[in-house]
């Protein structure tokens, strides 16, 4: 199911055929997905039903209640306060956008149930377009993609907003910076952060990359692209209607501390949304200046997804909340970051535990309390952020494990093996290497500093013979990962 580096000009780049296996299966899990929203389709997005089905939308709860159902479109129409959509602009696009497609007119189940079906179509289709933008970016181990077709955090989160719009321009933004085109990464980083504001953090591991590398250039010629395409999005909508356009911003900052975030346990100090927006941020920043220094005092080069991942993670751990779809924005990053399948289905069974927790919460609380054992909804809503929070750690630790152990990298290894490394160094062992693949460390912070960086052990130099590549079959299998 992968090439050989005789048959592409990219080694370890998927088969079609494997490209198309993958859209099938996608596209089987799309259909899954559908049916878990189905008691909704059917009997509509009323509170607390909705919930205690497990069956929300944002696609069905919005289009009735932000003027969608008119034909008004976000940031441009004058509305009601209570009518703006506290989202990015590009997001607020596609919802307006997706509602022009609903035929006829008024507020009711059957144009609700079109607008639903026609967002779940556009999600699919991005859904579609990450799996292969991964298999992609993945080279050494495209079939690991699998896991992003199938990954049970998709299939259910897929349809409750508009998440996969980023999570697509991320993926894409990811496949052009390894196929060393920084000035469409910073494009599509732009587009994504218009979309949603984690795919920002990206240009974080991209900086550091460039520091470590010293081709500062290159960082600031993808960012001023991002900071272009982002200001080309939003400029119109700030110069239309200004108030509706920062209305996910100021709502973001003053929110109160909402679902499955870990500064629930901390509302008893009093608190307001701004206070915790403060501490959150200000630990986030700690996370990332953290991350930075490990990137440059590693003694590899880390690779270009073990950075994203743990920005983002840090985001959504100390962030004041964390909706369900967001487990979306990781499985990607997982993926290409630490590609273990027992790994990934022990976090993915936590998610969905979590998840259930969730909606069973807000169902206790929408039906006031009339719905299911409080004590025990409590309990499994509580524990399910616990075990949510400690998975999500367990992936970051293992991440850093394999950053300050280079040598346990399975991804580098694959990576040696079937000919994407031209070298044993770090400059080439990261299939997402892209422009900085072949420039030596020139900025190192202590530890490395004091070594110069150092090559992949002994054991995965040994993989790296001189003569041809070696064939794919002799790449690490799955059950290698497992260990």
């Amino acid at each position: 199911m992968i090439r050989s580096s005789r048959q592409t000009s990219r080694p370890g780049a998927p088969d079609r055929r494997w490209v198309l296996i993958l859209l099938g299966i996608t596209l089987i899990a799309g259909i899954v997905a559908v049916l878990t929203k189905q008691w909704c389709r059917i009997n509509g997005w009323a509170a607390p039903d909705v919930h205690i089905h497990m069956c929300y939308s944002d696609f069905g709860q919005l289009f009735p209640t932000r003027g969608l159902a008119e034909g008004y479109f976000p940031f441009y129409t004058p509305l009601p306060e209570d009518q703006w959509m506290e989202y990015p602009a590009l997001l607020a696009v596609v919802a307006g956008v997706t509602a022009w497609l609903v035929p006829g007119s008024g507020d009711g189940h059957e144009r609700t149930l079109m607008y639903f079906d026609i967002n779940a179509a556009g999600a699919l289709l991005c859904w579609m377009i990450v799996v292969v933008a991964t298999a992609y970016s993945a080279r050494g181990h495209s079939k690991d993609a699998l896991l992003v077709a199938i990954a049970p955090g998709i299939m259910l989160t897929s349809y409750l907003n508009w998440d996969l719009w980023a999570v697509m321009l991320a993926a894409l933004a990811l496949w052009a910076w390894s196929s060393d085109k920084p000035l469409l990464t910073g494009f599509l980083l732009g587009l994504g952060t218009a979309m949603k504001l984690y795919p920002l953090f990206f240009f974080g591991a991209i900086l550091v990359l460039c520091l470590r590398s010293r081709r500062l250039g290159t960082f600031f010629s993808s960012l001023a692209v991002g900071v272009a395409t982002w200001l080309a999005v939003n400029v119109p909508f700030m110069l239309t209607a200004f108030d509706q356009w920062s209305r996910f911003y100021t709502f973001s900052g003053d929110r109160e501390v909402s679902f499955s975030s870990m500064w629930l346990a901390f509302t008893w100090t009093g608190l307001d949304g701004s206070a915790f927006s403060l501490i959150s941020n200000g630990l986030f920043a700690l996370c990332c200046v953290g991350i930075a220094w490990l990137g440059l005092a590693a003694p590899q080069r880390p690779r270009m997804a073990q950075l994203c991942l743990l920005i983002v993670a840090a985001f959504l751990l100390l962030g004041k909340v964390y909706s369900p779809q967001f487990v979306m924005w990781l499985i990607p990053l997982v993926i290409l970051a630490r590609p273990n399948w027992k790994q990934f289905w022990i976090w993915q069974t936590a998610e969905v535990y979590h998840w259930g927790g969730v909606w069973m919460e807000s169902a206790r609380i929408t039906s006031g309390g009339e719905f299911g054992n409080d004590v025990l909804i409590a309990l499994w809503y509580g524990s399910g952020i616990i075990v949510h929070m400690a998975a999500v750690i367990w992936i970051c630790v293992s991440v850093i494990q394999d950053i300050l152990h280079p040598e346990q990298d399975t991804v580098r290894q694959t990576s040696v093996t079937i000919g994407v490394a031209e070298s044993t160094s770090d400059l080439a062992s990261d299939p997402l290497a892209g422009t900085v693949r072949t420039s030596p460390d020139a900025l190192l912070l202590p530890p490395a500093s004091r070594t110069g960086g150092r090559q992949l052990s002994p054991r995965a130099d040994s993989l790296s013979t001189p003569g041809p590549p070696a064939h794919p079959a002799e790449a690490p299998t799955h059950r290698d990962r497992l260990r």
